[in-house]
Parts: structure tokens; sequence; C-alpha cells
């Protein structure tokens, strides 16, 4: 008779930015959340990669799902790797995906490489070390289908991630109507997230913004997912995708998206600053 699996362990490792924790979950056998420095970083079911637990990825994933027609390969640059969530549920529901990943956290990408590895072969997702702007300005122009940005310095996105070079780069990297897609945190009144969608507003021609209502409406600090690109994209899709969640968002584009921009303006290099800091406890695991 075979002896049964060991239960897994909790994986602590200090990091380049920080002590990373791999944390088994109890109900799945083989899935894991990645937190650093008691944030949330990612979540892994390495038995169904397709299965997106965290809200925000969720979110991110409808717009991947969107991005073309079902099962179409995509070529996806991903800025911020994490445990690979996103690239493993491209690689699945999308197979011969060709898709890169910047990760500048080495001691997170060893970490990964070696507890939550990737199928034989890679799956057709290559890991790289870098700076997402840097990788970004040296990427090839036309190269990419999705960029997704899901890239945070502790709890906060980076101030060099949000400026209209920045857009303007991601703009030059992705194919026409190719989409753009930010993972990013805010608070009212708003001023970051209302600056985010004035920058890329200013770059390209449809923008749309994902979020629960509790966050639009101000009621607490949240994620929202930013959605970009040169061609129209299928809002009303996206919003009966997000509006089947577990936890609902609303799809927010238009004249609606313009009222709540209101005055703010795009942001240049010379003036950017991080995303606010949470609030505590926010988005902190114990």
């Amino acid at each position: 008779m075979n002896a049964p699996d060991p239960e897994p362990i909790p994986v602590v490792r200090a990091v380049d930015h920080g002590t990373a924790r791999l944390l088994p979950d109890v109900d799945r056998r083989r899935a894991w959340l990645l937190t650093v420095d008691g944030a949330p970083q990612s979540y892994v079911d390495l038995d169904d990669p397709a299965h997106l637990e965290f809200e925000y990825a969720r979110r991110l994933g409808h717009v991947l799902d969107c991005a073309a027609d079902e099962g179409v390969p995509l070529d996806v640059l991903h800025l911020g790797g994490g445990a690979l969530t996103l690239p493993r549920y491209v690689a699945v529901t999308r197979p011969g995906s060709r898709q890169h990943v910047v990760e500048a956290d080495s001691g997170l990408r060893e970490l990964v490489a070696e507890q939550l590895p990737l199928p034989a072969g890679g799956a057709g997702i290559a890991v790289h070390g870098g700076d997402a702007r840097a990788w970004l300005e040296a990427a090839p122009a036309d190269s990419a289908d999705v960029l997704v940005a899901d890239v945070f310095g502790g709890s906060r996105v980076p101030a060099h991630l949000t400026t209209l070079e920045y857009a303007r780069e991601a703009d030059r990297v992705l194919r026409p109507g190719g989409t753009y897609a930010a993972n990013l945190a805010d608070g009212a009144p708003f001023a970051f997230l209302r600056s985010q969608l004035a920058t890329f507003s200013a770059v390209f021609s449809h923008v749309a913004l994902i979020a629960e209502p509790a966050v639009l409406r101000g009621r607490r600090f949240g994620n929202a997912v930013l959605v970009a690109s040169r061609a129209e994209f299928d809002t009303s899709e996206l919003a009966r995708r997000t509006a089947r969640d577990a936890f609902p968002a609303r799809v927010e584009h238009g004249d609606a998206l313009r009222r709540f921009v209101g005055d703010a303006r795009p942001v240049a290099d010379a003036d950017a600053v991080p995303s606010p800091e949470p609030p505590g406890g926010s988005f902190s695991v114990g």
C-alpha cells in the first residue's frame, strides 16, 4: 500500500525585497499562497492552473479571455511575475501562446522556480530578470498582443510605471489592436487612479476600469484593473463576465469614466509618484 503524500509545509525565505512565504491551501492539495512581507502576491493551484483565486486576477483573466477568440494563442508580455499565476492561466486556456515574464526580484524567481515549477518544457513561458520599465523600453515594437502589468514594490505601484512615457512605450510594444491591462490599487479620493486613467487616455483611444462598486464608491481601498487599447474592445462582454464573479465588479467606460476622471491630468516622468500606501491591514495576511 502506497504511503500518503506528506502534508505540505510553509516555506519562508528572504528574497531581494522582503520575506516571502509560500503557504499551502488546506482545501486544495497542491495550491499555494505567496506573500511578501505579509502582503498577498499570488495564488497558484499546480493541479488546476486555470483557477484564479484573487478577485483582481480573475478580472485580468477576463481581459485575457476577451483579447481574442477562445483558445487562440497569444503573445503576452507580463510585467511582474510573482508565482506566475496569469502566465500559467494563459498556457492552459490558450495552448501555444508565447509569453515573456519580467520579474526584478531574483530571490523570488528562484523560490518560485524551485517550489512551484512550470511544467516540463516551460509551457511557452520564459521568465526574465530585470526592471519592468527597462525591459519594456528594450522590447521590439509590435511584439505583443497583450501586455499585463502587475508590479508592486511592497504594496505600491512604482512611480516609473505610471507615466505618459511609460504608456507610450506600452503602446509601441503592443500590436495594432493589442490590449494593455494593469492591476492598480487606490481609495477615495482616487487621485492616483484618476491620474492613471487620464495618462492612458492620452495615449490609447479606448480605456475602461474594472472595480468593485464598494471601491468605486470610496467605501474601501482596493484593487482596480485598468484596460486600454487603440481598438474598441467589448466592454459588454467584460461586464457580463465580471458581474458573474463571486465578488461582482463594474466596468466603467465612456461618459461615466470621463466623469470619474474629472479634471485629473496625465502624469509625466518628472512628476510621477508611486501609488498610495494602503491603509493598515488592507491587504495583509497574518
